[in-house]
């Protein structure tokens, strides 16, 4: 092996840390370097407010699609909207499930709600089956502003009757209550991102055989009816088929029903669009009606995170109950 040369001197690298070594001088800038490192690493633990960052990255489950997961670290972030440190947290408000991916799919959305901006305190809370439930996450805002925007997709009761009423059960939380996520063109966006993944070709758009059934939970209140029944035009104006939708509960036709509606009318390839936020019986049940792969809940997909913060900036910027009473009835 050959020595080094006079002029080019070997520098000897740094001791491993914790050896006792003594640093030589030309090791220094490198020192220096990876002390800036682990400085950098400790400080992006710490929110903007001085509170410490969950410590607990939620891992993409087989449920979540590549683009649910996180960007690495080294990449770029996109530029985020200025944010007062004394913004009022987000709290985002799931219905519940007793299926152990819906849990592991809302965390990694709300994962995508903190990259698009950084600094916001982003919070969970369940109306049941999981926890943390609603009022406990109340309980630890004692003295703080929250608004609470429902991971959930339209009017029902939960957004009319269980929202309103936790947080006026929690008088010692500023709170204001954001509209549902459905009808608006980012939910629809996400569904048609869904579908494509699940096999829908761009090509069949206009065909004569194709058509979708979108699957929702259902309700009993005609305002949630109507908001299913909304986007569903959206997504046919989008996808140039018919969109039935289609129901697991409270409400016809089944999709067993509207597939077989669909099937008479001569379209034999239908798909099945999951009208869900995250993994769940109804889910479940909906996707084993479809004839073939049917569509991911919507998860955390982009486009829901990014509905979130509208909704979260919309509810923000409605300073009068008349205001906040609108949100509702508005895409």
């Amino acid at each position: 092996m050959t020595e080094p040369s006079t002029q080019q001197p070997r520098q000897s690298p740094p001791p491993p840390a914790g050896s006792g070594g003594t640093v030589p001088l030309d090791s220094t800038a490198q020192l220096l370097t990876r002390i800036t490192a682990q400085l950098g690493t400790q400080l992006s633990l710490v929110s903007r407010n001085g509170t410490r960052r969950p410590m607990h990255r939620t891992r993409p489950s087989e449920a979540l699609r590549p683009s649910d997961t996180l960007r690495p670290s080294a990449a770029p972030r996109p530029p985020a909207a200025p944010r007062s440190p004394d913004a009022p947290t987000l709290l985002v408000v799931a219905h519940g499930s007793r299926d152990p991916q819906a849990l592991r799919t809302v965390l990694a959305l709300l994962d995508r709600v903190r990259d698009l901006r950084p600094g916001l305190d982003v919070r969970l809370g369940h109306i049941e089956l999981n926890r943390p439930l609603l009022p406990d996450t109340l309980d630890g805002l004692r003295g703080a502003d929250a608004v609470l925007v429902p991971l959930l997709l339209g009017r029902g009761h939960h957004v009319k009757h269980d929202l309103p009423a936790a947080a006026a059960a929690a008088p010692a939380v500023r709170t204001r209550v954001a509209a549902p996520l459905g009808p608006h063109p980012l939910l629809v966006e996400a569904v048609y991102g869904r579908l494509v993944e699940a096999g829908w070709d761009p090509v069949d758009q206009g065909s004569r055989s194709a058509a979708v059934v979108l699957a929702a939970a259902g309700s009993r209140d005609p305002d949630s009816a109507q908001d299913t029944r909304r986007t569903a035009r959206m997504l046919a104006e989008r996808l140039g088929v018919p969109v039935v939708p289609a129901y697991a509960s409270a409400a016809t036709p089944t999709v067993p029903a509207a597939l077989r509606a669909l099937a008479a009318r001569g379209r034999h390839r239908t798909f099945v669009a999951s009208y869900f936020t995250a993994p769940g019986r109804f889910a479940s049940a909906a996707a084993g009606a479809a004839p073939r792969t049917a569509a991911l809940p919507l998860g955390a997909h982009p486009a829901m995170a990014r509905l979130l913060l509208h909704r979260y900036d919309q509810a923000l910027s409605a300073t009068a109950p008349s205001e906040m009473v609108s949100l509702f009835a508005s895409a």
